[in-house]
């Protein structure tokens, strides 16, 4: 059976403690995978190992570590890396990602391309997250902006990431921690364990550090631990799964997104111009992102559009992984798909929604497809903002459509609550000034924007560069004068 070692700072080992993770739609034991108990990552994460770790990428300017990236790019997606004692072809790790989460293989390969041009755009990405400081402030500590000097220091020594098992696209967001010269503990999810571990060996072939990358599958108490042994954290999650960690500000959450296509009153005569745009928005990569689309809340013609909608997503039908039209996943673990079933239909039993997919449908939402669990797609329309399904995210492509009156409209954004991503289509120019103030808005779209397209130098769900460093106070003598490039002048 193939086995996937821990990292040690790089350095492969496989631990006497193992679990065996299963083919999502046989049940059996797919893969082994080494565990790291809370002492071995304590003892592996020794303030003086994490300082090590960061002075082997210090050694590399941050333009090295660009170039770095550009070859990893190409040898994640093109390359025969290894894994354990075994080597991984490019075709091999979609079959394999598709094997313990069940995402198609068309929809892997998709996720794969989005993690190489995230590499390839680096230089892009850090400029955005930097403010365009230039690379200098990631080698010396000090920065231009404007003819002002700035300088900066490192809040950590190293970024602990406790990762999900939702879409392998999520492991570009961490990416940047390399030319941001912070080295990586990753605590990968129980089912998508395969990216993290292909981007790091892609790294590592490409010349970078092996110290790193540090890769522990392990327990929620050793996500706990490498959470406390590190000064910075990413969290996938939501607050209930962080537990004690909530409200850190050590701790970067990244949790449900609650993400909505937002229609003013000034466009919703046009909606049908934006069809395109609302189906993208929920159903793209499965529906399995924060950032597709769960919401789509207007001031009329909700029902109409949410008729529209449903016959447009009934379309989307349980394929063979290796189907290149395959547009949905199944759920690895039939409970699951369950128990979101028993919850669409508790809040369907509420006045004030209805499921407007399931005329399109000729059985139940849950169905057994392939040998697998699926959640066929579903559209509610919710009358008010008010109804328990008007702000819900489900792990498939589901999405109420939210109709509301002129009182809930005079309230937009706090009538939505939290969400991660606005697609506003509006050129109210009152609502877009409230929805620009508000802190409940991570990230806005103004116009007919997908809310799963991501602008590469903009930051996602914060800001990774803020997280790593923070600023000092800097003065400098004329005769010790240390230029924005770091050398002395």
């Amino acid at each position: 059976m193939l086995h996937i070692p821990l990292l040690r700072h790089g350095v492969s080992y496989r631990s006497l403690d193992e679990a065996h993770v299963p083919h999502h739609r046989t049940g059996q034991p797919f893969v082994a995978v080494s565990q790291a108990n809370v002492g071995l990552i304590r003892r592996d994460l020794l303030p003086s190992h994490q300082a090590a770790a960061r002075r082997a990428l210090a050694t590399l300017s941050a333009e090295h570590l660009l170039a770095i990236c550009q070859e990893a790019a190409d040898r994640f997606l093109h390359g025969t890396l290894p894994i354990g004692d075994d080597q991984q072809t490019p075709q091999d790790y979609i079959e394999q990602v598709s094997a313990t989460t069940g995402m198609p293989y068309v929809l892997a390969r998709r996720n794969m391309g989005r993690i190489a041009d995230v590499l390839l755009q680096m230089r892009q990405i850090i400029g955005g997250l930097t403010r365009q400081l230039g690379l200098p402030v990631l080698d010396t500590g000090v920065g231009e902006v404007a003819g002002q000097v700035l300088s900066f220091f490192p809040r950590t020594q190293a970024l602990a990431v406790v990762l999900p098992s939702n879409s392998p696209g999520v492991h570009a967001l961490w990416t940047p921690a390399v030319p941001l010269k912070t080295p990586l503990v990753l605590k990968p999810g129980s089912a998508e364990l395969w990216t993290p571990f292909r981007i790091a060996q892609a790294f590592i072939a490409s010349g970078c550090p092996v110290e790193a990358f540090s890769y522990y599958p392990s327990d929620h108490a050793g996500a706990g631990e490498i959470i406390r042994q590190c000064g910075r954290s990413m969290f996938f999650g939501d607050a209930s799964s962080v537990g004690i960690f909530g409200g850190d500000p050590r701790v970067e959450l990244h949790g449900p997104g609650y993400t909505k296509i937002l229609i003013g009153s000034d466009q919703i005569e046009r909606w049908t111009d934006h069809l395109d745009l609302m189906v993208a928005s929920i159903a793209d990569n499965g529906g399995r992102s924060c950032v597709n689309a769960s919401g789509i809340w207007v001031p009329a013609r909700g029902r109409e559009i949410a008729e529209a909608l449903a016959s447009r997503l009934a379309a989307i039908v349980p394929r063979e992984a290796d189907d290149p039209e395959a547009r949905i996943a199944p759920f690895t673990d039939p409970r699951v798909a369950t128990w979101v079933d028993n919850q669409i239909e508790a809040g369907l039993r509420e006045p004030g929604a209805i499921d407007l997919t399931a005329g399109h449908r000729r059985g139940p939402r849950a169905v057994q497809e392939h040998g697998c669990t699926y959640m066929l797609p579903t559209i509610v329309y919710c009358d008010s903002p008010g109804h328990p399904l008007a702000n819900r995210e489900f792990l498939f492509p589901f999405a109420s459509v939210v109709e509301m009156g002129p009182e809930e409209m005079a309230r937009l954004p706090e009538a939505m609550g939290p969400t991660l991503v606005v697609t506003a289509l509006t050129s109210d120019r009152g609502l877009l000034e409230r929805l620009i103030a508000s802190s409940l808005v991570d990230r806005l779209n103004v116009g007919p924007i997908a809310t799963n397209q991501i602008a590469w130098d903009q930051p996602h769900e914060g800001n990774l560069f803020e997280h790593l460093y923070a600023r000092r106070a800097f003065q400098q003598t004329a005769p010790a004068r240390v230029s924005a490039t770091g050398s002395a002048a």
